[in-house]
């Protein structure tokens, strides 16, 4: 393996210098030094100007701990969970509303089309529901779901709402102020490594949040609400990440949200630009596609393509997921790798492999 190995994959994204050196520095003890809460502090500023949100936690877990942890605090034994899905991830809401004692009501689309609003409202119209779940950006088909006309509906019936952003949030507007509860990760569009959860919370959850005992700790969101203020958290935060995900969070607001948005943009257009004329079509063909990541089919041939890919010119796709890992591959541009350089030496690359 090269040092100059380039990974296109759709998280974790390629982590910049500046925020593998911030990693380095030493760090103050997470659990007793006044001058750590400060800090963590004033990352959680930062993220809000993300997040266009001033309440928001940062979890010491991979991304899926905010799934998690966002069902554990929110739904009670009994509770009637909405699951929006056309996607693996949306399928996965589910199970963690069943492990809760949740009851899952699982509205479905195909995995190559958008989310049925028809079927949402008819649901939302025959039943009470105390929350919904959705994805934005399922990552292992590429497509962006479209959130607005959901989040009215959910709104008609006072629906508390549980987003999974991690895919997309940094790298394409998300409705965060409409999001009861809406879930990023470090390890995507923000390009830090993996092991942060980010999450903003509305006065509606933080209500539901406190009104019952969460059977965990671990996967608990209310000993967060006040945690920083009171210096005090409830397990050892992860130090170094969150001087890693500080570093990355800088190199974003420098650049301005427009711009990283609008290169996002410009990376995903090149990359399915290149693949059209490369006669590939995108999986779901004609579906809404997320700028931070492009599934393209390649029926039976994918694992074969990824790793020659890898060994002929150190380049790492991923490949579908289920059922599509042996007929998609999937060209991750988010984050840091959301750039025309990077997509040109890749699909260059997918060119030659195919050829």
């Amino acid at each position: 393996m090269s040092d100059d190995r380039l990974r296109m994959t759709p998280g974790p994204t390629e982590v910049p210098v500046a925020v593998r050196e911030r990693m380095s520095e030493p760090t103050p003890n997470p659990d007793v030094e006044p001058e750590f809460f400060e800090f963590y502090r004033d990352l959680t500023d930062k993220l809000g100007a993300v997040y266009g949100d001033d309440d928001v936690l940062i979890l010491g877990g991979e991304g899926i701990l905010g799934l998690e942890a966002a069902i554990a605090s929110l739904v009670e034994p009994g509770d009637r969970v909405l699951c929006l899905s056309n996607g693996l991830y949306g399928d996965g809401f589910a199970d963690f509303v069943e492990m809760y004692d949740g009851e899952a009501v699982v509205c479905d689309a195909p995995w190559q089309e958008p989310l049925d609003l028809d079927a949402i409202e008819s649901q939302l119209e025959d039943g009470s529901f105390d929350a919904a779940t959705m994805v934005h950006c399922e990552t292992p088909t590429g497509v962006l779901n479209d959130l607005e006309p959901v989040l009215d509906l959910l709104d008609e019936h006072d629906v508390v709402s549980i987003v999974d952003a991690v895919s997309s949030l940094g790298g394409t507007p998300v409705p965060t102020d409409r999001i009861d509860i809406c879930l990023g990760a470090s390890q995507k569009c923000f390009s830090a490594p993996p092991g942060l959860t980010v999450c903003s919370v509305s006065d509606r959850a933080w209500s539901k949040i406190e009104s019952f005992e969460t059977a965990g700790l671990y996967t608990d969101l209310e000993p967060w609400r006040d945690a920083a203020e009171e210096e005090w958290f409830p397990y050892t935060h992860l130090s170094s990440n969150l001087y890693g995900l500080d570093a990355a969070i800088d190199l974003l607001l420098e650049e301005g949200l427009e711009a990283v948005f609008e290169r996002h943009e410009e990376a995903a257009a090149l990359c399915r630009e290149r693949a059209d004329d490369l006669g590939l079509s995108p999986y779901p063909d004609g579906a809404r596609p997320s700028p931070t990541v492009t599934a393209l089919e390649i029926p039976g041939r994918a694992i074969e393509i990824q790793e020659r890919l890898a060994e002929e010119h150190d380049i790492v796709l991923a490949t579908g997921l289920g059922d599509l890992e042996e007929d998609v591959l999937r060209v991750g541009h988010m984050g840091h790798n959301a750039r025309v350089d990077r997509v040109e030496r890749t699909m260059d690359a997918l060119e030659a492999v195919l050829e």
